[in-house]
């Protein structure tokens, strides 16, 4: 089969994650209207097996090629790492964000280079010149066609079709799924024949202790106004599970008193908002029925504080 790695890159809120889960077919990321929702690399895997098919059905092939009368697709495997949004970090977290992007692109077999708007300047030209830098093959999205004016594409795409960069260049609305087919069409013939590197019904490496909590914090994000979210950080303190139910208790941290009292929210209604809402999704995800109990604790400053990103795992441990 063809396989290999495909780094997804681009400035905060430009639909990273929300591409990455169109394309994988299921939700492996967060994701949410805020900034800077995604903090860790997070792996979403496709996988199309190889199979013998009839003649007839050779347009949805895929990467086929013909023997002894019949199509055979040669199926496939596409590794997608989604990164933290590219920006200049003001504080350790944000500096660490940045950082992990930045390494994706040297341990990739093709880049995803998404943008939203018209820039030559900005957030979108520092990540460009990231991306220019890298060898990989790349390929750049504009995204949020549904949303975009004709005129305003045809600008984005000619300054980025002027540099000379990218194989190819997609408009695609990661949203409603429109050109997503024809963008992982392009992706799987960039790729070489290779081994198949995970089981064929996995979507995700990440354990499932580090989807709890990034459920637990799409939900809080979601909630709370626009000076709380960069804040806020989730911890498991306690994961039971038995046949039919599964005890978790988590601590979202924030760095503010104040930020403490919006969170749980007048007579604890938006904590309890919170906990229903991730619950509902965890069962789903779990398969299970799930007894969350959540708290809300204030850590001061832990954005710059090496220790804290290790202990929430933002940060890797220096060799």
């Amino acid at each position: 089969m063809r396989s290999g790695f495909i780094g997804i890159i681009g400035r905060p809120n430009v639909g990273k994650s929300t591409l990455l889960n169109q394309m994988v077919g299921e939700k492996v990321a967060i994701t949410t209207d805020k900034p800077q929702t995604t903090r860790n690399s997070i792996r979403g895997i496709y996988t199309r097996m190889p199979s013998v098919i009839d003649a007839a059905d050779s347009a949805d092939a895929g990467t086929a090629r013909t023997a002894g009368g019949k199509i055979i697709d040669e199926g496939c495997q596409m590794i997608f790492i989604d990164t933290p949004g590219v920006h200049k970090g003001r504080n350790k977290l944000g500096q660490a964000m940045t950082e992990m992007a930045a390494n994706t692109l040297y341990e990739v077999d093709a880049v995803i280079f998404i943008v939203d708007s018209y820039s030559e300047k900005g957030g979108d030209r520092y990540v460009f010149d990231m991306v220019k830098a890298c060898e990989a093959p790349k390929i750049l999205v504009i995204n949020k066609i549904d949303i975009m004016e004709p005129d305003e594409y045809l600008k984005i795409y000619n300054l980025y079709d002027s540099a000379g960069v990218f194989d190819e260049i997609y408009g695609t609305s990661a949203l409603t799924g429109k050109n997503v087919p024809e963008l992982m069409e392009h992706l799987e013939s960039m790729l070489d024949e290779g081994p198949m590197y995970f089981p064929e019904d996995m979507i995700t490496d990440y354990p499932e202790r580090f989807l709890v909590t990034e459920i637990i914090r799409e939900k809080t994000l979601m909630c709370l106004d626009e000076e709380v979210p960069h804040g806020i950080a989730v911890e498991i303190e306690s994961y039971e599970e038995t046949p039919k139910l599964t005890r978790i208790g988590c601590v979202i941290f924030c760095e503010k008193k104040s930020h403490k009292g919006i969170i749980i929210g007048k007579q604890g209604k938006k904590l309890k908002g919170i906990g229903k809402a991730a619950r509902e999704e965890l069962e789903a995800l779990l398969g299970t029925k799930i007894y969350l109990e959540l708290w809300v604790k204030v850590r001061e400053n832990w954005r710059d504080s090496d220790r804290a990103l290790l202990e929430f795992g933002y940060k890797e441990r220096e060799q």
